[in-house]
Parts: structure tokens; C-alpha cells; sequence
């Protein structure tokens, strides 16, 4: 560690090294102090982690916490309208991804079945015909269009709605709150509305399943008589929202990436054979769900340094996945690439539950639009793409697109 950087004043959050970049200071500090003091906005005295092994240890090592409800969570980011948290937040029922064991292993445990690779194999020629429906439509559009509307949002969507059983005439209604939800800077009213708006709507839902079940993971859930209905609720919500922010967000960052790529588009193009592997290259590359949080329950030993116990802990994902010290050229978008250990879908035991659901949705989209769309190319400068840097997951908010 040759150089030296200064303490970050809150998290570094500005793309100013391109739009699939991480920013410039995190790479810095990466280079220099993998495990970094960070002073948050509200005074607190954090940490940012950003090397490789370092946020797997983080990520795997459950004495690095979940829970909100065991210390005050600290926001690395101004919030504008948002009062500064004084005390812990209350726990969530069902909402498992906030919780440490036991009571996150019972929970997930219920899922574990739904979501195994052999279930989502059975499941990808359903995946595949939802997303050639999609494409026709889309090809029936005259360009320009917006990607985002016309093809990654709708595919896991409708997919997500499928499996869970949630009418997907409701897409609306879920779509909008969970776009709001996510935004970084939205007032706690306005969050607030539209959690309560979402729980409402869920809870009827999971209410009816119970007394009336259908052949969908929420009935499924439903006919387990342990779980009440506000823990039902909780993971429905989860579900839901994971289930479409997060692919729909790689499928269009992937396709704009792609784009501005284009002797890798092309070796797409001619080697479709090269797309399992793309996708995980893509993920690596572009890791749209890149900053976590955790609290440290006691003082832990992390990277050489000490995390004091009661610490808030944020860690770079989309850093890990670009460390020179774990992937060689990690800043090269590289579709022959084999990567192993890339962390887009996190690590440990809260690693997400639905990435082989995601792996077969952007194969099936980004093989169907490449097969289909052979002209395809950005219908604006690619300066002008406006990207989700006011998101919790990154991507861009609308993606114009033609072809000839």
C-alpha cells in the first residue's frame, strides 16, 4: 500500500469514472486501505469496506450483523428530509434479509425448495417463452423505444408474478411503490407511504392464499400454518421487490454495456455459446446491488484493522468484484472471461436465494435480444443515458434503443 488517501467524508457515490465504473475515490481507497474509516453524515465514525477477502469475511462472518433492531444504523449518504435515526428500527416480520439466525434460518429455510437449481431448470423453458413473448411485442414497436419499459422491466415482472402469484395486472401498482422504495433520498413520509401502501396490498393478498391456495410459491408459504400472516407479508414483500429490481436493473446496465462494447457485443454475437458466461462477467462487471450494510456486535479484527463494536460497516460489492488483487484487467469487460467468485449476489449466508432465477432470466434476455435485434444500437449519446446513481440498486432510468 505505496499510497495514501484521506478518510472518506461520507460515502463516495459520484460515477465519475463512467457509467459502469466504480467512482474514482472508491477505487483509491481500495488501492490504499481496502478497510477504510468513514465518517457518515451524522457524525458517526463507520467504516467502508472495499477489498475483496475483506468483504467476503464481512459478508460471512455473522458476528457482522443484519439486524436493525440491535444498534442505530447509520446512513453513509445525505437523505434530504430524512431524520437523523437515534434509535435501532423495529424488526420487520418475515422480512428475514434484516435478521441473523435463528430466526433468518427459519425463514429462508421455507424457500430454500422453491428456488434449487433443479427447480429453476424445470422452470427455464417457462422463463424463455415469457421473454420471447416479450420480444415480440417489442418487435412489433416502431424505434426509438425505451428498453427499460419495453423489455427489462416486464421480463422478470411477469416472470416474478408467475411464480409467485401475483396478478400481473397489478404490475403497476408493485412497480411504482418499489421504484419510490428504492430511491435514496425520498422523505420518510413518502417512504413510509408507500411501504404501508405495499404491505396492504400484499397482506390481502397472502390473506386470500391462505384461505384459498393456488399452485404459486406464496400459496405454498400460506399453507404453512407456522408462519402468520405478517411474516407472510414481510416475505412476500421481499420476494416481490427482489425479484424484478434486480435483474430487470442488469438486463438494461447490461445491454447499454454491451453496446458501448462492441467487439464484445459482436463475439456475443458470433459465439452465443459464450452468453453463460457473459452473464456472470456482466454481474461481475456491473454488480447493480453494490452497497450493504452491516453492524458489528462486537470488536472484530478485519483487514488489519479494528472494527469496534457497535460500528456501522458498509461494503462495496461492485469494489470487490473489480479488485486487480482477486480478477486480472478487473476493469475489462472481458465476455471469455471464466469468472469464479464474483459477489453480485453477495456471500455467506445471506447470499441471494433467487440468483439462479436471475442467471436464467438475463440469459434468456440478453440471447433473445441479440438473436432477434442484430441492428440493435443506443437511439441517444450515451452521455445522455440518465443512470439510477439516486437508487439503491444502480441501472439506468430509461434506456433508448433502435435498429434498422
Amino acid at each position: 500500500m505505496s499510497q495514501t488517501v484521506s478518510v472518506p467524508q461520507g460515502l463516495p457515490m459520484e460515477r465519475d469514472a463512467g457509467p459502469f465504473d466504480p467512482p474514482s475515490q472508491i477505487t483509491a481507497l481500495r488501492e490504499a486501505r481496502p478497510v477504510s474509516p468513514m465518517a457518515f453524515p451524522d457524525g458517526h465514525e463507520g467504516w467502508l469496506v472495499t477489498g475483496y477477502d475483506a468483504v467476503r469475511q464481512v459478508m460471512a462472518d455473522t458476528r457482522f450483523s443484519n439486524r436493525q433492531d440491535i444498534g442505530v444504523l447509520h446512513v453513509p449518504f445525505e437523505t434530504p428530509g430524512m431524520p437523523e435515526a437515534t434509535e435501532p428500527s423495529p424488526q420487520t416480520p418475515g422480512l428475514f434479509i434484516s435478521m441473523d439466525p435463528p430466526d433468518h434460518t427459519r425463514l429462508r429455510r421455507k424457500l430454500t425448495g422453491a428456488f434449487t437449481v433443479k427447480r429453476m431448470k424445470q422452470l427455464e423453458e417457462q422463463i424463455i417463452d415469457i421473454t420471447e413473448q416479450q420480444l415480440d411485442e417489442l418487435a412489433k414497436l416502431t424505434p426509438p423505444v425505451d428498453l427499460v419499459k419495453e423489455l427489462a422491466l416486464p421480463v422478470p415482472s411477469l416472470v416474478i408474478c408467475e411464480l409467485l402469484g401475483v396478478p400481473y395486472a397489478d404490475r403497476e401498482i408493485f412497480q411504482a411503490n418499489s421504484s419510490k422504495f428504492m430511491e435514496r433520498d425520498v422523505t420518510l413520509e413518502d417512504k413510509m407511504a408507500v411501504v404501508g401502501a405495499m404491505f396492504g396490498y400484499l397482506a390481502e393478498l397472502v390473506t386470500g392464499k391462505r384461505a384459498n391456495p393456488g399452485e404459486d410459491i406464496l400459496s405454498d408459504l400460506a399453507r404453512d400454518e407456522d408462519l402468520s400472516i405478517e411474516e407472510l407479508t414481510g416475505m412476500a414483500f421481499l420476494l416481490l421487490l427482489a425479484g424484478h429490481e434486480t435483474t430487470a436493473n442488469m438486463l438494461a446496465l447490461g445491454t447499454f454495456a454491451l453496446l458501448e462494447h462492441p467487439a464484445e457485443l459482436a463475439e456475443l454475437r458470433e459465439n452465443p455459446e459464450l452468453l453463460p458466461d457473459a452473464v456472470e462477467e456482466l454481474m461481475r462487471y456491473l454488480s447493480v446491488a453494490d452497497i450493504f450494510f452491516r453492524y458489528a456486535t462486537e470488536d472484530i479484527e478485519l483487514g488489519g484493522e479494528t472494527i469496534p463494536a457497535g460500528s456501522t460497516v458498509v461494503v462495496s460489492l461492485l469494489a470487490a468484484n473489480r479488485d486487480p488483487q482477486r480478477f486480472e484487467n478487473p476493469d475489462v469487460l472481458d465476455v471469455h472471461r471464466k469468472v469464479r467468485g464474483q459477489v453480485a449476489f453477495g456471500h455467506g449466508i445471506h447470499q441471494c436465494l433467487g440468483q439462479q432465477l436471475a442467471r436464467i432470466e438475463m440469459r434468456a434476455g440478453f440471447e433473445g435480444l441479440l438473436r432477434r435485434f442484430p441492428t440493435l444500437q443506443l437511439a441517444a449519446e450515451a452521455r445522455e443515458v440518465k443512470l439510477r446513481t439516486n437508487m439503491h440498486i444502480y441501472g439506468v432510468h430509461e434506456l433508448p434503443v433502435t435498429w434498422a
